[in-house]
């Protein structure tokens, strides 16, 4: 939303490139702190509450900075909304994990970021349509009008049963399968409640408390190490290029309103890199998926660092959104299976933290590099 309100909210504001890149990195700031805390905090008290609170401050903060008197109070209030998206990512891709069985998992998991496109495509498609008409406050209030509908909702949605018996819950774990089969039409007969009792006893005889050290453990810190450098270099080169779209479109010579499609089009190509990467996963595997989509948003910010003309920027700027996405859907399936239950939300989310300390410097990098020909 930032990005594609920028250049009219700096147009009105008279921002330079170092204050645009400030805005980004504020949204970032807050977006670790989100990661990080609510990531721990869901491993220790449960996936349900930060699964509500996150949305709830997302969107009335989000709904907030549309009424900012200036760009000072702009800035703190997307910090604060960046403090509850940061936290939704790691809840909710816990949540659905385990929620889902095995079969088709990463599948699913790919599938769910895939409405990441879709809430970008909509985001492109609201500046498009909004912006040059009713100007970019009417933009950050339409679009936080879904999430204070999305915090009723979620509401419906008990607590993991994975994680509650894993907490050592066993009972109330036990609710919420019987609740979830009911909302199914299903019945637990007899045998199938024993077999549930037996595994969740199971669990539970092996519930322990985490540690952020649990990370670094013998088994854990390899595979920490990797997807911490894996989301930190694939956001330093996505947030890098994006942040900057409507504002370079500009320099080469397209005027404000045509920035708007041209975003557009190009968060519609995220949507087949999403989808393909959906496919693959459950046909090639997760980590072969992430490397060929890793590989080719590679070329395709070669190819963008290359380009001199629009129609080169764009071209290659599809490219990079249609593997960079997928390359993220792909991760997003990995990430939450690479951690065991008790731990799974803190690993997350100290995943996603490295994707937002890369965004803090992906803006001032693009900013630097284009210097003062960077306009509007």
């Amino acid at each position: 939303l930032v990005s594609f309100a920028l250049p009219a909210m700096a147009a009105e504001w008279a921002l330079s490139a170092a204050q645009k890149g400030l805005l980004a990195t504020a949204l970032f700031v807050g977006m670790l702190a989100g990661a990080l805390i609510w990531g721990r905090l869901s491993d220790l008290v449960g996936r349900k509450w930060g699964f509500m609170a996150t949305i709830g401050i997302d969107s009335v903060f989000g709904l907030l900075s549309a009424f900012s008197p200036n760009f000072s109070v702009f800035l703190v209030l997307r910090m604060l909304t960046g403090f509850g998206v940061g936290g939704t990512l790691p809840v909710d891709y816990a949540v659905f994990a385990e929620f889902l069985p095995a079969k088709d998992r990463g599948k699913r998991l790919v599938l769910l970021e895939s409405f990441w496109a879709f809430g970008t495509l909509a985001a492109a498609g609201l500046a498009w349509l909004v912006v040059p008409r009713l100007g970019w406050r009417a933009l950050f209030i339409v679009s936080a009008l879904p999430g204070l509908l999305l915090f009723a909702v979620r509401t419906y949605v008990p607590e993991s049963p994975r994680f509650l018996a894993v907490s050592g819950k066993e009972e109330e774990a036990l609710e919420v399968l019987r609740k979830v089969a009911a909302i199914n039409g299903k019945e637990l007969d007899e045998a199938a409640t024993q077999l549930t009792a037996q595994l969740t006893t199971e669990l539970s005889q092996t519930a322990q408390k985490s540690s952020v050290k649990d990370l670094f453990s013998r088994d854990l810190w390899k595979t920490t190490l990797l997807l911490w450098s894996i989301w930190f270099f694939i956001s330093i080169g996505y947030y890098g290029i994006f942040t900057w779209i409507p504002s370079w479109l500009r320099t080469k010579g397209f005027s404000l309103p045509a920035v708007y499609p041209y975003s557009f089009f190009m968060a519609l190509a995220q949507l087949p890199g999403y989808f393909s990467a959906a496919y693959l996963v459950e046909k090639i595997g997760r980590r072969l998926t992430l490397g060929l989509y890793l590989a080719g948003s590679g070329l395709g910010a070669v190819a963008f660092s290359l380009a001199v003309s629009p129609t080169g920027i764009v071209g290659a700027a599809l490219v990079l959104s249609f593997f960079a996405l997928g390359a993220w859907g792909a991760l997003y399936a990995y990430t939450p299976e690479a951690y065991p239950t008790i731990i799974r939300t803190t690993g997350i989310g100290s995943a996603s933290g490295m994707t937002r300390i890369a965004g803090m410097l992906a803006p001032f990098i693009g900013a630097l590099l284009s210097g003062s020909s960077l306009i509007a």
